[in-house]
């Protein structure tokens, strides 16, 4: 992998109260480039001091913030949303050299990112509540929507670009004033860029923060904002172990938090499905972002009458990519985020091997790029059965009834995705239907989405939703009576 695009060191700063400022004691850390292993930039390494001032300053920008006029905090919406596809070549080859994102999916990104900001533009002219109904005679009752005040956000470095805005832009959008803190493994991409951006767009000083901290060095930043009274509410996009123990801790303190996690995702392949769209649809879903997507589709469930032809299209589809340099636009997969999310993949398909499985496509590994690896014959007791795996890694196996194919789709721990492909469209609805997953597409990818759309799982892959669902999460409803006439009390 010496072949990588050599790029200069980056110096960053962080976002605090509307100011670029360095660590209070000027350390900082390597963010590194996960295919060529060289430094791409310098991020500052913060503790407590630093995430406290940033919440500070959040807290002291929300009366004004909320206060602020519907068409001028829209317009300072759409403002970011074009600055950001003004920069969009600049974002691509920055989440190549520190995410390892090939250029199709941070093209997606951009293009979701920026038409979730010009959405988001919209919703400050939503109703902010309703009118009650009183049954006491004279009674005026108003249940209306108030921002909650700060909202600490925690962004992933998967889909860095997108789930970084979606971290902060409801919440914003709803009044709130945010401090982000993006995963040490994309601070800039998850963090630093939507800073910059709001910076330049006019956001005020305080509305948005950004802190980093060196890898490992998360507890006394964790600490504070989830023990400070004046941060209210959280935004988590991760691990549904470590989602877990963040609501516990949100919980601890009776304030709310949203949560979007791992999953599992199934897709199931009926015996009238158009096998070459069926083939075409899994590869995406299953490799794209080298299957580093809560979303990718890490199970195909096809019926025993089309399986051995299905398999043997999809084997040969998958040996024919290969992981590269993602600078390179002619790369469709890049390399794995670091050593230990390859080892991982690495030693989950031995482990399956070792316990009977096959490979009949890919297995192979070069530094942190591993090849597209399909899986048959995986016995229940290997752990890539039921759990997820960070990579491009997926089982294909048939299935006799449908009541079967159910079985095994629902005999996971998470519900984020599924996907059912057919010729029979009613019939994929009902059957999606049975699935237990937030969202089920009929003759569609387990991947996707768009702004709008209720984006959200179910059982250990989270709670809440995304899209405009997300003003229920990041604010709270009071209610308002008006008594026109004098009530009549019984003291």
């Amino acid at each position: 992998m010496n072949n990588a695009i050599a790029v200069q060191t980056r110096q960053y700063c962080q976002l605090i109260a509307g100011e670029w400022v360095n660590a209070d004691d000027g350390d900082a850390f390597d963010d590194m480039n996960p295919y060529s292993g060289e430094v791409f930039a310098r991020i500052p390494a913060s503790g407590s001091a630093e995430v406290q001032r940033a919440v500070e300053a959040a807290h002291k920008a929300f009366p004004a913030w909320a206060a602020m006029g519907a068409r001028e905090r829209q317009a300072l919406f759409l403002k970011a949303a074009d600055i950001l596809e003004r920069r969009a070549d600049e974002v691509v080859l920055i989440m190549a050299q520190e995410t390892g994102t090939a250029t199709p999916f941070a093209r997606f990104q951009i293009q979701w990112a920026s038409g979730f900001l010009r959405q988001a533009a919209g919703y400050p002219y939503l109703p902010g509540g309703e009118i009650v109904q009183s049954d006491t005679p004279g009674v005026f009752a108003m249940a209306v929507r108030r921002p909650l005040g700060v909202v600490a956000g925690i962004s992933p470095w998967n889909g860095a670009l997108a789930l970084g805005f979606r971290t902060i832009v409801a919440p914003l959008a709803c009044g709130n004033t945010v401090v982000l803190k993006p995963s040490e493994e994309a601070p800039v991409s998850a963090g630093l860029l939507m800073g910059e951006i709001m910076t330049e767009a006019g956001f005020p000083a305080g509305v948005v923060n950004v802190v980093t901290h060196a890898p490992g060095a998360v507890g006394p930043i964790a600490d504070h904002l989830f023990e400070s009274r004046k941060v209210r509410a959280y935004n988590f996009t991760g691990s549904s172990a470590t989602g877990a123990l963040l609501a516990a801790r949100a919980g601890k303190h009776l304030k709310r938090i949203a949560l979007e996690l791992g999953g599992y995702n199934p897709m199931i392949v009926l015996k009238d499905a158009d096998l070459d769209y069926a083939v075409d649809t899994a590869v995406f879903a299953a490799f794209f972002h080298q299957g580093q997507i809560c979303m990718n589709t890490r199970k195909i469930l096809v019926e025993r009458s089309r399986y051995e032809d299905f398999l043997a299209r999809f084997a040969a589809r998958a040996r024919d990519i290969k992981p590269g340099d993602p600078s390179d636009p002619r790369n469709k997969i890049g390399p794995l985020i670091n050593d230990a999310a390859a080892e991982k993949v690495k030693q989950a398909i031995k482990q399956a091997v070792d316990k009977g499985a096959r490979i009949v496509a890919g297995g192979g590994s070069e530094g942190r790029c591993v090849e597209p690896t399909v899986l048959v014959d995986v016995p229940r007791d290997a752990p890539i059965h039921c759990e997820e795996v960070f990579g491009p890694v997926v089982i294909v196996q048939p299935f006799d009834t449908e009541q079967e194919a159910v079985d095994e789709a629902n005999g996971t721990d998470y519900g984020l995705t599924a996907s059912v492909m057919t010729a029979d469209v009613w019939q994929g609805i009902t059957l999606g239907g049975r699935i237990q997953a937030g969202m089920v597409n009929v003759n569609g990818p387990t991947m996707g989405g768009e702004p709008q759309i209720p984006f959200g799982g179910v059982k250990d892959s989270g709670w809440a939703r995304f899209g405009r669902w997300a003003i229920d999460t990041f604010s709270d409803l009071n209610l308002i009576t008006v008594s026109n006439d004098k009530r009549r009390y019984p003291l």
